[in-house]
């Protein structure tokens, strides 16, 4: 029977959480090339863009007080998006299998790590909120759920109906 146990919810909630971010663009097709860094990087300011106007909407709606804005920075600070550098698909290529899983792990830890930072300003700003906020942030909280989740459901109807080229 299969288990779930924390590492497994964790990592689930992770996924989660960092595929809000990398849903906001939509996903080259299929068989196309890689992106150039220009065009990365253009897809990345679009989607910082979208997370700002998300944020400005929902600081704006939870009529966050001067007293709270401390933490509401600090929140918004720990999720900003990084850019993937690239380098690890590249030296992923010149590594072992031991060597990958190690970096794997690696990249794991820090994913983790981010995560944990980013509850931590969640909870500072969450018990800086009145009842009324929490719930409007827990309304909206489940809106930006209930889309990310929508998106990727239309990804994987998408890639199901346009397998890869070596599963055809």
């Amino acid at each position: 029977m299969f288990q779930v146990n924390k590492q497994t919810i964790m990592a689930a909630l992770l996924f989660v959480v960092n595929g809000y971010a990398a849903a906001q663009t939509a996903p080259p097709p299929q068989d196309a090339p890689p992106l150039s860094p220009a065009e990365q990087q253009k897809r990345f300011d679009e989607m910082r863009e979208k997370m700002a106007k998300r944020q400005a909407e929902l600081h704006d709606q939870l009529k966050i007080t001067p007293a709270q804005e401390a933490a509401w920075k600090a929140f918004v600070q720990s999720s900003e998006p990084r850019l993937p550098s690239g380098k690890d698909a590249s030296d992923l290529e010149k590594m072992n299998a031991v060597e990958r899983m190690e970096k794997n792990l690696d990249n794991l830890r820090d994913h983790q790590a981010r995560a944990q930072a980013r509850l931590t300003a969640l909870k500072n700003l969450y018990n800086t909120l009145s009842q009324e906020q929490q719930k409007r942030f827990d309304d909206h909280h489940k809106q930006v759920r209930k889309e990310m989740q929508d998106r990727m459901a239309k990804q994987m109807m998408r890639h199901d109906a346009n397998p890869p080229a070596h599963q055809r």
